[in-house]
């Protein structure tokens, strides 16, 4: 729903709780009232709006106060008020259809957060359709819980959600841990918050509940302390330095919200939209390759990946289809790149060009490995470019994955291995390197059979450029959630890109939009 479209939605729910009649034209005549009193299926939407919070809603866009107080009104009348009873049912009717809507389909357009995702091509979801079956079958509360996202993980973060905002009074948060007197906390050594650590730990399921208070920072603390690193993207040391205790002490509240925004992200972004799909999620730098069926996720694929550096080459959030793969492929420098740092590293030192497998082409294809000031200068100018030959050094490894976008962005294998084993890995000019080549081809090409694994071994390591296309396109997404649940626990991801801020500022842009009740 578009914020002009809220604003107007808001302006006619306010007149008609404040005794607007035209309100009331706009709006089918729903059975929210019997013999003149509020009906049960009236009772059932107040309570459901009330409890918009379980998904990350909040209640006040649904005017709940208001209409709560409507409804005891006229329950307690003497004599039924035709007037405010429209005003109710429009009221009621607009509350819940919005409701149904932002559940559904979420409460902002992707594109304001610079994701740039087709929502899903086969949503017919009508809210005002759906808000007037479910009353005429008697089914409210089934038809909110069909409205949201039919994904497990959906329904594992709502959990988490509900486990969070249980926490927020828990006195493990009454105050934030103590830094330790060193620059960090290792085992053995002697800790004044051992206590509240350990009640901490605790209460998220990182430290077993038996566990009596140690002496010091002992063994068993530190495994625990290895398990929230893990669930929380930091490196698996059981040492408390300053980003496990920054961790540590973000408040319950602060993860609902996260999580609350995670669930956000999952009611517009298309993660069914084919039966085989590649996901990368930014935060969490892992790439994910999984059918489905129906409404079922079956993770075929999991591994790292590195991606665009946050200062200042992030990789764009976008969605299109993977179409080609490129074995032993040419590199084709990008011209801000060879103008920032290939062209300024050749002049420093000319040798590189011959160590690199670098060629100069031009406009007309033509190839040149002749080296000198005049074709460097040309480069600057846009009339030759830099091209990277195959070869062991080529910065995009020995495959490339091609999903044609505006941004030029790919999926590519590296050299560089070593950056694997980075905790944080956002190295990269934007495009995406991937951990296991072969075996993400191998998922690619499942239905060509004559590209079999020693196939697509033999083209990477050929040396010679060649390009397959693909008999059938398959979508790839690039996603960004930072609340994630694996295994039964959840799992959160600093927020690399600002995405998460910048989520919570258009949200809570598109409430002040709305005037007050």
């Amino acid at each position: 729903m578009k914020l002009t479209q809220i604003a107007a939605w808001s302006l006619l729910l306010l007149h008609g709780l404040c005794g607007g009649a035209a309100a009331a034209q706009t709006v089918s005549r729903l059975p929210w009232f019997e013999q003149g009193r509020p009906s049960a299926q009236a009772l059932q939407a107040v309570a459901i709006l009330a409890d918009a919070a379980s998904d990350g809603l909040d209640p006040l866009d649904y005017r709940v106060q208001e209409l709560q107080a409507a409804i005891d009104r006229a329950g307690a009348a003497t004599a039924p008020d035709s007037g405010a009873q429209v005003r109710l049912e429009t009221a009621l009717t607009r509350s819940m259809q919005r409701y149904l809507s932002d559940l559904h389909s979420g409460r902002i357009d992707p594109l304001q957060i610079h994701a740039r995702f087709e929502l899903p091509r086969n949503r017919s979801f009508e809210p005002d359709a759906a808000l007037g079956a479910a009353l005429a079958a008697h089914r409210l509360p089934l038809a909110a819980r069909e409205a949201a996202p039919q994904l497990s993980q959906y329904a594992q973060l709502r959990g988490l959600l509900r486990q969070y905002q249980a926490l927020g009074a828990h006195p493990a948060w009454a105050q934030p841990l103590a830094p330790p007197a060193r620059s960090k906390l290792e085992p053995g050594q002697s800790y004044p918050d051992l206590g509240r650590l350990a009640q901490r730990l605790q209460a998220l399921g990182d430290l077993g509940p038996g566990a009596g208070l140690p002496v010091s920072y002992d063994d068993t603390l530190a495994a625990a302390i290895r398990s929230f690193q893990q669930r929380h993207g930091l490196a698996e040391d059981g040492v408390i330095g300053r980003s496990t205790l920054a961790a540590l002490n973000v408040a319950p509240a602060q993860r609902a919200q996260q999580i609350a925004l995670a669930l956000e992200r999952l009611r517009w972004t298309p993660l069914l939209e084919g039966p085989r799909m590649i996901v990368v999620n930014v935060p969490e730098f892992v790439l994910r390759a999984y059918e489905t069926r129906g409404e079922q996720v079956d993770v075929k694929l999991e591994m790292k990946v590195v991606v665009g550096r946050a200062l200042n080459t992030r990789t764009p959030l976008l969605g299109a289809d993977l179409r080609a793969i490129e074995f032993s492929p040419y590199w084709n420098v990008p011209r801000s790149i060879a103008r920032a740092e290939t062209v300024p590293r050749i002049r420093r030192d000319p040798a590189y060009f011959r160590q690199q497998g670098f060629e100069f082409v031009g406009q007309d294809g033509k190839a040149s490995t002749t080296l000198g000031a005049a074709q460097l200068d040309a480069v600057l100018r846009g009339e030759l470019r830099i091209r990277q030959r195959p070869g062991p050094n080529n910065a995009l490894g020995d495959i490339k994955f091609v999903f044609p976008n505006s941004d030029d962005i790919y999926l590519h294998h590296t050299p560089a291995l070593q950056l694997f084993e980075r905790d944080r890995r956002d190295f990269s000019h934007g495009c995406i390197r991937v951990q296991e080549p072969v075996e993400l081809a191998k998922f690619v090409l499942r239905n060509q059979a004559e590209w079999t694994e020693t196939r697509i071994r033999a083209a990477m390591d050929h040396g010679v450029s060649q390009t397959l296309r693909l008999d059938q396109p398959l979508p790839v997404l690039i996603v960004y959630v930072t609340a994630l649940v694996k295994q039964g626990r959840g799992y959160f991801y600093t927020d690399l890109y600002g995405q998460d801020r910048l989520l919570e500022q258009v949200l809570r842009q598109r409430n002040a939009r709305m005037p007050p009740s």
